[in-house]
């Protein structure tokens, strides 16, 4: 009865995904982004042990700017629409709107 319990919990959550166009569920729960990013990140440290902490962070950081020039002119398919998907739902209107002015 206990998981029972939990998995109705937990579907109430999952059925929040189909409140968003196909777009919109495209872009939030991708983790295509992220596993990019990690797997950048253990190619530069797989190499060896690191004199201090810093060393580490300075290795981190460089790799992050490096990505975000990479990344500089990368797009979203189909962003006009999902702008629009984003616009009709009243709890994220107002969030979308702050940062386009």
């Amino acid at each position: 009865p206990g998981a029972v319990v939990v998995w109705k919990r937990n579907c109430s959550h999952g059925e929040q995904i189909f409140d968003y166009g196909g777009n919109i569920r495209k872009i939030m729960y991708t983790t295509n982004a992220v596993e990019s990013i990690h797997s950048s990140f253990r190619k530069v440290t797989k190499k060896g042990a690191f004199p201090h902490e810093n060393a580490l962070l300075k290795i981190l950081f460089l790799r992050t700017k490096e990505l975000e020039k990479k990344w500089d002119g990368g797009r979203i398919q189909q962003w006009a629409m999902v702008m629009n998907q984003l616009l009709v739902h009243d709890h994220l209107k107002e969030r979308v709107k702050k940062y386009l002015e």
